[in-house]
């Protein structure tokens, strides 16, 4: 759910770059960084509404991908922000 915080920032940002430049350039990356909190609302949705259909096995794999993202999501947020 820190994805979605995070997505949620981007794409507050890159609405506010687009209403200043309306450069195409940010409708892009609205829909862009649009795809990556449909992404983590689908899989926040699967983790606890299908939770009986994962293995407890699979947990640590899905949460370690989720924590990488989540550094490239900050890092991305942090150039943006430069």
């Amino acid at each position: 759910m820190a994805n979605m915080v995070v997505f949620s920032v981007l794409i507050a940002t890159f609405t506010k770059m687009y209403s200043k430049t309306k450069s195409q350039v940010h409708i892009g990356m609205i829909f862009f960084v649009g795809m990556l909190f449909l992404d983590n609302a689908i899989n926040v949705y699967t983790y606890f509404f299908m939770f009986d259909l994962y293995q407890a096995a699979l947990l640590p794999f899905v949460l370690a991908v989720r924590i990488v993202q989540l550094a490239g999501s900050l890092v991305f947020l942090k150039i943006t922000w430069q």
